[in-house]
């Protein structure tokens, strides 16, 4: 095994250098990761281009690799073995706080980057802390004993793994947040990632309606949609797309808005509040808007909205994703539309982001692939 870890660490806004660390030292009670693939989605667009601190980080969060080398602590505690291929959550908790005990680790302070300067994340955190390697954009991936590992089922690939976060956040929030059932009807605002993942997950918990809205450059991602199960999709740039979810609803609305669209503004929740039945409706939302002026707090209230937020995945959303990628089910394997080496970071974040004008729905680091 090589000595130096080679890495794509941002070093400033939207700019990334490639960088060598030494090969961590690997303790009884930890492992190390050979990464093959690194998802890439919004929320690195949005941290690549405004960075929350100025550290180097070595940036991915959506990671896949091989246990290239564990201690036997770790390989027992996890039930795993070198050579073993695993999904690596982004989460990294403390497992002493309410939150981890209650199996909520997502919430734990310890690994909460938004309060807590020294937290633990994948993605988020440092390059200067110790391992250094904090990030998928890199040949490997350091692996603490409280890190958060899910094993691939046979005959999935790497890539095709690549494809859980955004999957699990689907389930989650469509599922657990929102309750999409038997016979719900779904109203989903955006046919990116997220959106469709969502389409996927609702079709499989039962919904009887599926409606997907998004814009005219959206053409192939609704038509993906369709495919994945959506009932009806919408061009909001063609149409009235209230007057459509009525028309299509005999009036009634839907029982859950899922909202995944991405620089919007205050549209879709305005939307998504006039779509919802008239009664005890839900609505999820990513929240990225800081404000929203003249917010109709009078019709949310007046029609029993339960207004909830989207806030990552649970353990069990990531396992009930790699079920449903080893199902074959749905034809997940077109979401990963394009794929990137480790030298082309910066090309690929700025693709997610639409900068090249391709229709990328999920773009994958490979950090071992020839550039």
């Amino acid at each position: 095994m090589a000595e130096q870890v080679l890495a794509a660490v941002r070093t400033a806004p939207g700019r990334t250098e490639l960088r060598e660390f030494p090969m961590p030292d690997i303790t009884d009670d930890g492992a190390l990761l050979k990464v093959e693939v690194a998802g890439i989605c919004g929320t690195d667009v949005k941290m690549y281009g405004k960075p929350p601190f100025t550290d180097p980080v070595i940036m991915g969060h959506e990671n896949v690799g091989v246990i290239a080398k564990a201690g036997r602590t770790f390989t027992e505690r996890k039930g795993l073995a070198e050579g073993d291929r695993v999904f690596v959550e982004h989460y990294v908790g403390c497992y002493r706080c309410e939150w981890c005990h209650r199996g909520e680790y997502r919430h734990c302070e310890a690994t909460d980057w938004r309060t807590n300067p020294d937290a633990r994340r994948y993605g988020y955190t440092s390059a200067n802390h110790p391992h250094h390697l904090w990030g998928g954009f890199a040949q490997y991936l350091y692996l603490p004993w409280n890190s958060v590992t899910h094993r691939v089922p046979d005959g999935v690939s790497a890539e095709l793994a690549g494809l859980v976060t955004p999957l699990s956040n689907g389930i989650e929030w469509a599922l657990v947040t929102a309750g999409v059932g038997y016979a719900s009807t779904v109203l989903i605002q955006g046919p990116g990632q997220q959106g469709l993942s969502q389409v996927v997950a609702c079709k499989q918990a039962g919904a009887s309606l599926i409606i997907v809205t998004g814009t005219t450059r959206d053409a192939a991602r609704l038509s993906l949609a369709r495919e994945l199960g959506a009932d009806h999709v919408i061009d909001v740039t063609q149409e009235d797309a209230l007057s459509r979810v009525l028309d299509i609803t005999a009036g009634r609305g839907v029982d859950v808005v899922l909202d995944c669209t991405a620089g919007a503004g205050t549209a879709p929740v305005l939307l998504g509040i006039d779509a919802l039945k008239r009664r005890e409706g839900t609505m999820v939302v990513q929240g990225e808007l800081a404000a929203f002026p003249d917010f109709p707090m009078k019709k949310l209230t007046e029609k029993s909205i339960a207004l909830k937020s989207a806030r990552g995945h649970s353990y069990r959303s990531c396992e009930l994703a790699l079920e449903q990628l080893a199902s074959g089910r749905f034809p997940l394997e077109k979401l990963t539309t394009h794929s990137f080496p480790l030298t082309e970071v910066d090309r690929a974040i700025r693709t997610v982001g639409g900068e090249s004008g391709e229709d990328a729905v999920h773009v994958s680091l490979l950090p071992w692939a020839a550039a």
